[in-house]
């Protein structure tokens, strides 16, 4: 019996971590896509911040999706220095796959 489960529920783990893969691949695709990669990296600093001081700015903060997902659709000025961000051509559910793709990098 030990031999059937062992193997099954280690399938059963491979399996439910493949949807996150293909989610985190989708939303850098879809980041790709847009203007964002145009001032901003994931790793260092071009005309905006990284992404990854993004996460860190914001980890743990409440709201923060919808904070993000917010400036990203509409634009600010103010938030990391006086070069603003533009508003994106991006719908409200583009924006908050962004927001969470942002969020989960570390």
């Amino acid at each position: 019996m030990k031999k059937i489960l062992i193997p099954l529920f280690a399938l059963g783990a491979a399996l439910s971590v493949q949807p996150v893969f293909a989610a985190e691949a989708d939303a850098e695709a879809l980041f790709k896509s847009k203007p964002c990669a145009a001032c901003h990296n994931v790793d260092v600093k071009m005309v905006g911040p990284a992404l990854k001081e993004v996460a860190a700015k914001y980890a743990g903060t409440e709201g923060a999706v919808e904070l993000l997902a917010g400036r990203i659709k509409d634009g600010t000025v103010g938030n990391w220095g006086q070069m603003p961000m533009p508003a994106n051509p991006v719908t409200d559910e583009e924006a908050k796959t962004l927001a969470e793709w942002i969020l989960s990098l570390k």
